[in-house]
């Protein structure tokens, strides 16, 4: 450890490039990282505010919320408690005059619900009858207020934007709650049809129409349009990042070894043994990527906190902590192949 701190502070400059390219790196990884739990949260944080266990859809609707249909006879044979809720999903675009127009994802719910109840509010109140809306955060940055009487898509009529709630996206859109007969207007369904589909805070919650299959909370998940594309897309950046960055830890380590052989020479003929010049090296570069990631780490703070609120990004520290871990990982392996060449130094050659 001594002789790894002591030879960085005697090579501040080499040293210092390497440390930066490490934190370039690692800056690249943790923001890819925060955007790709952004953008996964944004697909799902409403329904994880629901506490969503499992959801009961039409078995045709290829596990899809807004393209499931339930009907009231169908309703008949459900036999639902506290537990589940009917919901109804369809797009709609926001419009007011004056007013930038918000894709959006319109829900659907009965006032005695217990996603009716989950529902936390940031400024004014709850859905009260079929002329009224609660809509994210999200809209006050198109500048959306309390009291704005709105229209949505096609409908000639006017809702009124009673409430705000904070994190309710769906398909990484705005979500507005109303209420189940809203949705049927909406759609321009007649009363024979009862919901899209009804969710469960029970795992275990089952139905008894052959019409209607009940999935768990991960497979309706990894079916939302685009989200395991997105996921599986920012994993495969991340990891090849990580890939990249231990070959150039390797080639970095790999000259400076062959530079410093006449020193291991000299340092070998002196009696010390080639094990605490390898262990020097693991040190080094342990060293290297450590500060590196440090130094990614804080730029990443600073990034997050000039980001416009519009930027998607969040920070998941038990997926931080693993990408931290495999670049430390990295860096080890990275070490090892110049390794080679210090057991096989021959102090008499080098020295001659």
């Amino acid at each position: 450890m001594f002789l790894a701190i002591k030879e960085i502070k005697h090579e501040k400059l080499r040293y210092g490039l390497i440390i930066g390219m490490v934190m370039l790196i690692s800056y690249l990884v943790y923001v890819l990282s925060g955007l790709a739990t952004g953008l996964a949260a944004q697909n799902t944080q409403a329904i994880d505010s629901w506490d969503l266990k499992s959801i009961a859809l039409n078995k045709d609707a290829n596990v899809s919320l807004t393209q499931s249909l339930i009907n009231t006879e169908q309703s008949r044979n459900l036999d639902l408690s506290s537990k589940e809720s009917y919901v109804g999903q369809t797009p709609v675009v926001v419009k007011l005059a004056d007013h930038k127009s918000v894709s959006t994802q319109f829900i659907g719910i009965e006032n005695d619900s217990d996603i009716y109840q989950r529902i936390k509010l940031t400024e004014g109140h709850k859905v009260r009858n079929s002329n009224e809306i609660v809509a994210d955060d999200s809209l006050k940055n198109s500048g959306y207020e309390l009291g704005d009487e709105v229209k949505l898509s096609s409908s000639s009529d006017k809702f009124k934007l009673v409430g705000f709630t904070k994190n309710a996206k769906l398909n990484i859109a705005p979500v507005l709650y109303g209420e189940l007969t809203t949705w049927r207007s909406l759609r321009s369904l007649p009363a024979t049809f009862k919901a899209s589909g009804v969710v469960s805070t029970d795992p275990n919650f089952k139905t008894h129409d052959d019409n209607l299959a009940v999935y768990s909370l991960k497979k309706f998940t990894v079916k939302l349009p685009g989200y395991n594309a997105q996921n599986l897309t920012f994993t495969f950046m991340i990891a090849f990042l990580i890939i990249i960055s231990m070959i150039v830890i390797a080639i970095f380590l790999y000259i400076l070894t062959i530079q410093k052989l006449p020193n291991y020479g000299v340092l070998r003929a002196q009696g010390i043994p080639a094990r605490t010049l390898i262990i020097n090296t693991l040190t080094q570069a342990l060293l290297i990527v450590a500060i590196g990631i440090i130094f990614g780490a804080v730029l990443t703070f600073i990034t997050m906190k000039l980001l416009p609120a519009a930027v998607p990004i969040a920070l998941d520290y038990a997926s931080l902590a693993g990408v931290t871990g495999g670049m430390l990982l990295t860096g080890v392996i990275g070490s090892l192949i110049p390794i080679h060449l210090i057991r096989k130094v021959d102090p008499i050659q080098l020295i001659q």
